[in-house]
C-alpha cells in the first residue's frame, strides 16, 4: 500500500490506517480472535497504522493490540489520553468527562506503554480538549514525553484552528484527528480545519470516514442494534433521519456501480482524493470488510464524480447532527 506523510516531522504511514475501537468498544459484541485475524490480514495488506485509545474498553483495546503487535516493529500505533475513567461501571459508564491534568497525562501514557507492550508510542493524541487545562500546558507535558523517548509524535483530536496554532507554538503537531466523511464535512468548510492543517503542515486523520458504517449502504435500522451500541442514540441514526439519509446513500451506491465498486469504497476514495495530507482510519473487525476498505486505496475517482459527490452530500442535505449535545460539549468548535 502507498504511504503518506503526517506532518513534516517524519511520520510516514500507510495511506489507509485501521481504526480499532470497534474491536473492543462502542459497537456491541466483539470477538477477540476475529479481531486478531483481521489485524494479521491488515499487516499482510500493508496497513501499518493502527488507532486506539485508553478509553476504548476502557483499556482492553490496547491490550488486544499488544497481542497482534508482538515482534512487529514496523507497525505505528496511535493512542490517546484525555478522559476521566472511573473504576466502576461498564463501557461508556466509566467515562465521566475530560481530564488532561499533567499528572493524569503521565499516568495515562505509562499505562498505554504497559498495555501495548511497546517502548515508545508512535503518535500520542489528546483525545478531547480539557477546558480546565490550557492547551499550552497539555502540549508542554506531551513535548516532555517526546524528549524522554516515551512518545515520538504528537497529535490532537477535535480541536479548532485557533487551538492548533496555540499548540504548534509549543511543539510541532503531526496530526489532527477529527470526524470527516461524505456526510460530515465540517473540517473542509466552516471550521477551516483543512486550511489550518495545510498552513501548519499538519496531517489530517479522519475517523468514521464511512459514517460509522452508514455509508456502506448496508446499515440496519438503529433500533435493531445492540443495546450497548451507541449509534442507537445518535441523531443521524434515528428513524426519520436515517430514512432521509438513506436516499443519499442509494445514489452513492448507484454511482459506485460505474466503478465496479461498493459504496464504502467510493466513500473512502472520495476522502483520499481530498488531499495527500489525509490518512483515513476506517474501522473493520472482519477480514472481508478490511479487504474491501483497502481496495479503495487504489480507486481513482474522476474529478467530475468527486464534484458530484460534493453536491450530493452537501451538508444542508444531511438530516440529524453527528453527536448529541452531551458529546458536543467536548468538541472544540
Amino acid at each position: 500500500m502507498q504511504q503518506r506523510q503526517l506532518g513534516n516531522q517524519g511520520l510516514q504511514v500507510s495511506a489507509l490506517g485501521l481504526g480499532c475501537m470497534g474491536m473492543s468498544f462502542a459497537y456491541g459484541a466483539n470477538d477477540e480472535q476475529q479481531a486478531l485475524n483481521t489485524l494479521a490480514r491488515a499487516f499482510e495488506l500493508g496497513v501499518d497504522f493502527l488507532d486506539t485509545a485508553e478509553v476504548y474498553g476502557p483499556f482492553t483495546n490496547e491490550t488486544l493490540l499488544a497481542k497482534a503487535l508482538k515482534g512487529r516493529k514496523e507497525i505505528k500505533v496511535a493512542t490517546k489520553f484525555g478522559f476521566r475513567i472511573n473504576e466502576q461501571g461498564e463501557g461508556w459508564e466509566r467515562v465521566t468527562g475530560a481530564n488532561s491534568d499533567p499528572a493524569h497525562i503521565r499516568r495515562a501514557v505509562e499505562g498505554s506503554l504497559q498495555r501495548l507492550g511497546v517502548e515508545s508510542i508512535d503518535l500520542l493524541y489528546q483525545h478531547r480538549l480539557d477546558p480546565a487545562v490550557p492547551i499550552e500546558e497539555v502540549v508542554g507535558v506531551m513535548a516532555d514525553l517526546v524528549r524522554e523517548g516515551k512518545v515520538k509524535y504528537l497529535g490532537l483530536s477535535e480541536v479548532s484552528p485557533a487551538t492548533l496554532r496555540r499548540a504548534c507554538a509549543v511543539h510541532p503537531i503531526s496530526a489532527l484527528q477529527s470526524e470527516y466523511s461524505l456526510w460530515t464535512r465540517d473540517p473542509e468548510q466552516e471550521q477551516e480545519i483543512f486550511a489550518a492543517c495545510r498552513e501548519l503542515n499538519i496531517g489530517f486523520v479522519p475517523y468514521s470516514p464511512l459514517g460509522r458504517g452508514f455509508l456502506t449502504g448496508k446499515f440496519p435500522a438503529a433500533a435493531t442494534l445492540a443495546e450497548d451500541d451507541f449509534r442507537r442514540y445518535l441523531p443521524r441514526f434515528q428513524q426519520d433521519a436515517q430514512t432521509h439519509n438513506q436516499k443519499l446513500v442509494n445514489q452513492l451506491t448507484e454511482l459506485a456501480v460505474g466503478y465496479d465498486a461498493t459504496p464504502a469504497q467510493l466513500a473512502l476514495a472520495w476522502v483520499l482524493a481530498k488531499g495527500e495530507f489525509i490518512v483515513p482510519i476506517p474501522g473493520a473487525s472482519k477480514i472481508a470488510h478490511l479487504e474491501q476498505n483497502c481496495a479503495a486505496a487504489t480507486l481513482q475517482l474522476s474529478s467530475a464524480d468527486i464534484s458530484a459527490l460534493d453536491v450530493l452530500f452537501d451538508p444542508q442535505q444531511i438530516q440529524g447532527e453527528r453527536y448529541n449535545a452531551t458529546e458536543f460539549v467536548l468538541v472544540d468548535r
